[in-house]
């Protein structure tokens, strides 16, 4: 028997709290007491299934009144907040990542690894992967199944939704007025396209770039070898990725494409005669599903490699809200609220 859902949204004025709100409506979750938190935006009124409710204040939350916590105000309120709500009895799902490397934290992509969900006993800490290896993994999933993957070589080309509301703001401004300044990025984002995303590490590569190694190897395989670049782009919204693989098996293009339409939440769009293809623009507007096309197969010195080209909202979708939510409805089905 199922119990009810007491749920805590921290950052529930923000973009992806909007987002997470949205989905929760659409999936017609069954909450019975919503607690949407905030710091910079207590007081402010959000709305939840035609209720309003009015932001309260994390620093003073009781968290033995939730079962469930969504954190969705990066890495620092994650840092403070998380294993505390934890010990109150509730499971925390964090979107930031803050915790996603950690040994004791899973890292979960539902259609992934999400029987790691069934194991969980207690109350615990759930880390939400980052935007750029959730919509990766859905695609690389079947195909590492099927043909098993041993190197992947991937350039990320990064809506400026993913760094928040000023970095959208940003790149409007920039576009309206050519002599406007760089704040959010460190160079101008109009126009442009920045091989930065995060910080630089002392491996010469970003923290952007990292995480897809890192997470790859966490959640499907740890000796897929990674290799990445993450690209700034001026699109307002929605992740697209290039992405090439060596597998160890000979894969014709169409069974590849056979191979994609085995799993729920991808979807194929590959018809280059008619120029059919996934876009940002087209396919990242509050959309579930990861679009791959531009699929191709060739031989490189005796040896199989597969081009993809992928396509995700990236705030909406699996990115964050939606992957957030399904780890959300994974825990229900699993009876995990008392």
């Amino acid at each position: 028997m199922k119990h009810e859902l007491n749920l805590a949204l921290v950052g529930a004025s923000g973009v992806v709290g909007q987002k997470i709100i949205q989905l929760l409506e659409k999936k017609n979750f069954k909450v019975a007491n919503f607690y949407p938190l905030g710091k910079s935006s207590i007081g402010q009124e959000v709305n939840l299934s035609g209720i309003n409710y009015i932001i309260d204040d994390v620093d003073t939350f009781d968290a033995s009144n939730a079962n469930l916590v969504i954190l969705a105000a990066g890495s620092s309120v994650a840092k403070k907040y998380a294993r505390s709500f934890v010990q109150k009895g509730c499971y925390v799902i964090d979107l930031s990542s803050e915790f996603r490397y950690e040994d004791d934290v899973p890292l979960i992509i539902p259609e992934i690894n999400g029987h790691i969900l069934e194991g969980l006993n207690t109350p615990s800490l759930i880390a939400n992967p980052n935007c750029s290896t959730s919509q990766l993994l859905m695609a690389l999933k079947p195909i590492h199944e099927d043909f098993k993957i041993h190197f992947l070589n991937i350039a990320t080309y990064q809506a400026v939704s993913g760094t928040g509301k000023e970095a959208v703001e940003e790149l409007k401004e920039q576009t309206k007025n050519p002599d406007a300044q760089a704040k959010v990025y460190p160079k101008k984002i109009a126009f442009n396209a920045l091989p930065q995303c995060d910080i630089f590490l002392e491996n010469d590569f970003t923290k952007e770039e990292m995480k897809l190694v890192w997470e790859t190897k966490k959640i499907l395989d740890n000796n897929i070898d990674v290799q990445a670049t993450c690209v700034r782009v001026p699109v307002q919204n929605g992740h697209s990725e290039a992405v090439f693989l060596k597998i160890d098996k000979n894969a014709t293009r169409e069974e590849v494409i056979n191979s994609l339409s085995n799993i729920k939440g991808v979807e194929v769009m590959d018809d280059p005669k008619n120029l059919i293809y996934p876009t940002p623009l087209e396919q990242a507007n509050d959309s579930e599903n990861v679009y791959v096309g531009r699929i191709r197969s060739q031989m490189i010195q005796n040896e199989t490699w597969i081009s993809l080209w992928i396509v995700a909202d990236n705030v909406y979708g699996k990115g964050a809200a939606l992957n957030a939510v399904q780890i959300a409805e994974s825990l229900m089905d699993n009876d995990k609220f008392k």
